[in-house]
């Protein structure tokens, strides 16, 4: 049987020569040479073009300025007003300065937390000047919606800080030390405890929106909220304990109203993919 019959052999000899394969027409390798110019010229764009970089930092910049132009307006005028407003702030407390430059430090800190509350309403709207043109149509016009709402929450949430959380949590703390102590509150760790007990609750307040935006882009659902309902609240009762005193009247106090937040999200989002189904049918 000859072994090479069929194409069947394995190796090949010495002097077999490989038949050359016939020349590719002339419109065949100008083709193939256009194919790698176009590829070499993709792979040496960068992923961003300079000059559209370059606006988007111009934007940036010229945001950044007017943010920080309306922050220096509100400070100063804060500060220049402090003694009018500072009792309205310490509520008659009768507190502490333990050295010289502990008085500027804590007009400066009180003054920067008020001055950045008073601005934040231009803050956000300047940050939604600089993001909206790359934002999708859907998250465009949910943030233009809720926008508004979202800063009314935040508010909301400073208030029940300041008039619920932070009155019932300090008379508390500071009646469980004049059992045994005579009670002594510096300028400083006041006001350390009114941004403990008012910021944070400003943010959580917001929790229905975040879950609205969260809903509107498909990441988050009514059902998968309900399944992890124990776990939101085993972690709302840990974030409770960490942003607030170390009391059990001040976490109960951050902890039911996050509750009822969270319940109120999902019957908002439930509502939302009613809505969906509903006009899609």
């Amino acid at each position: 049987m000859d072994p090479y019959e069929d194409g069947k052999r394995k190796f090949l000899s010495p002097l077999d020569k490989p038949q050359a394969e016939p020349p590719l027409p002339m419109e065949a390798l100008v083709e193939i040479q256009a194919k790698k110019m176009e590829e070499q010229h993709i792979a040496d764009e960068p992923l961003i073009p300079v000059n559209s970089l370059l606006e988007h930092l111009s934007e940036l910049r010229k945001q950044i300025i007017k943010g920080l132009t309306v922050f220096i307006l509100f400070f100063i005028v804060v500060f220049s007003t402090i003694n009018i407003w500072f009792p309205f702030v310490t509520r008659g407390h009768s507190l502490i300065i333990l050295g010289p430059l502990e008085v500027v430090k804590f007009y400066m800190t009180i003054s920067t937390t008020l001055s950045f509350g008073l601005a934040m309403p231009f803050l956000v709207h300047f940050l939604w000047s600089f993001v909206k043109p790359g934002l999708k149509e859907a998250e465009s016009r949910f943030l233009g919606l809720y926008a508004p709402v979202m800063l009314a929450l935040f508010l909301l949430g400073i208030a029940f800080g300041y008039f619920v959380v932070n009155p019932l949590s300090y008379s508390f703390l500071v009646g469980i030390g004049a059992t045994n102590f005579d009670v002594m509150v510096s300028a400083s760790e006041y006001m350390h405890f009114l941004i403990m007990t008012t910021v944070p609750l400003g943010l959580l307040f917001e929790l229905p929106i975040v879950a609205l935006f969260l809903s509107a882009i498909g990441v988050l659902t009514a059902e998968s909220m309900k399944k992890i309902r124990g776990w939101s609240y085993i972690g709302m009762g840990v974030g409770s304990a960490v942003i607030t005193p170390p009391d059990f009247i001040s976490q109960l106090l951050v902890l039911i109203p996050m509750i009822i937040l969270y319940e109120i999200s999902i019957y908002l989002v439930k509502r939302i993919e009613r809505k969906q189904i509903e006009s899609t049918a």
